[in-house]
């Protein structure tokens, strides 16, 4: 079967696709599964297998009318069976449509239901559910497959050669041991309602540095560079570093993550290659609802303050104070990295990814 499946826009929620994909594949091992994506999403699949080709997203709302009519046509030429819409929105599922994909299977919401030939209604809108779970549902439905807990929840991804070399050479450069450093994020694409001060950031590292001896590296991606080189200022440590003096990429930041011992990170997209590589992570979660993201990884804690006024869900703090982040002091992010360490030292040796 020829397949096509509209991969999510974010990062995070690309990630969270992958326990779907995976059975997608695994149905028709034979077939072909092609992944329709907005840049950088491509970049999250690098070295995969889980999908068999890509093609970009050129239907955008910012694309020109002729340049929109050229994608659906270059989708009809393709003569795709069946394509799955991890997307909600009613721009990707008329593309569908229009494109002549007899199979068309989605979510019921925003008007678009007679735009596909076999709809499912969202868990909910407004309680908050993994999306996740959603993507399997969508992948059950196709492949009349039963996920079992464990699978559902195991996130996977794969790093390109060229990016273990960029490792390799960092590492060296730096005296990093693989499993012995700390990654922290700091950045998210969602808002500025969802970062930790950086230099709440800073004094963390210099206490992993100083009280567990692990040196601690920053990622950042070309936006936060100069929010990394700030860190590193800040922190003046021989063992604190940061990637925005590299040549930055989501392939460079998955090989940072793979190999790293620990991760410390808002609740944003990187934050899943710990888990995709079974790498323990602390997350720190300000406005956003914890349910809407996990991921049951067995090896994570979550750390987010109860206020009267979250999580709200905005990109912006709407009563201007951000208390959610601002109130979250080191002393307390501190306490629950080293209620991460005492759990993953206490899990079963075969407990690794799912709870």
């Amino acid at each position: 079967m020829r397949r096509a499946i509209w991969l999510p826009n974010w990062i995070g929620d690309a990630v969270m696709a992958t326990p779907a994909l995976r059975v997608l594949r695994e149905a028709d091992p034979e077939g072909e599964l092609v992944g329709i994506y907005r840049p950088p999403i491509d970049a999250v699949f690098e070295g995969s297998k889980l999908l068999t080709g890509l093609i970009a997203d050129e239907s955008g709302s910012k694309a020109p009318w002729n340049e929109r009519v050229r994608f659906v046509q270059k989708l009809r030429r393709e003569r795709f069976d069946e394509i799955i819409l991890l997307t909600n929105s009613l721009r990707t599922a008329a593309v569908a449509r229009m494109a002549g994909i007899p199979q068309r299977v989605g979510f019921r919401r925003d008007g678009r239901t007679w735009l596909l030939s076999d709809s499912l209604p969202p868990h909910s809108r407004t309680e908050p559910n993994p999306v996740m779970d959603e993507y399997n549902r969508l992948a059950s439905r196709v492949t009349g497959h039963r996920f079992a807990d464990f699978e559902r929840n195991r996130l996977e991804l794969a790093t390109a050669r060229e990016d273990e070399l960029l490792w390799e050479d960092y590492a060296a450069r730096l005296s990093l041991d693989p499993g012995h450093y700390v990654c922290f994020n700091s950045g998210g694409a969602f808002g500025a309602a969802k970062h930790w001060p950086i230099e709440r950031y800073a004094e963390l590292a210099l206490r992993i540095v100083k009280e567990q001896e692990l040196p601690v590296v920053m990622l950042c991606g070309p936006a936060e560079r100069d929010l990394a080189m700030e860190f590193t200022r800040l922190a003046d440590h021989p063992q604190i570093h940061s990637l925005a003096e590299e040549s930055l990429s989501i392939g460079l930041s998955k090989v940072m993550v793979k190999y790293a011992g620990w991760m410390v990170t808002t609740d944003s997209g990187p934050r899943h290659f710990a888990h995709a590589f079974d790498v323990p992570v602390l997350s720190l979660y300000g406005p956003t609802h914890i349910a809407w993201s996990d991921t049951r990884f067995a090896k994570s804690v979550n750390c987010q303050l109860e206020l009267d006024c979250g999580p709200c869900q905005q990109r912006e703090c709407p009563l201007k104070h951000h208390r959610c982040m601002q109130d979250l002091s080191v002393r307390h992010v501190y306490g629950a990295f080293l209620d991460l360490q005492k759990k993953v030292w206490e899990l079963p040796a075969s407990d690794t990814r799912a709870a």
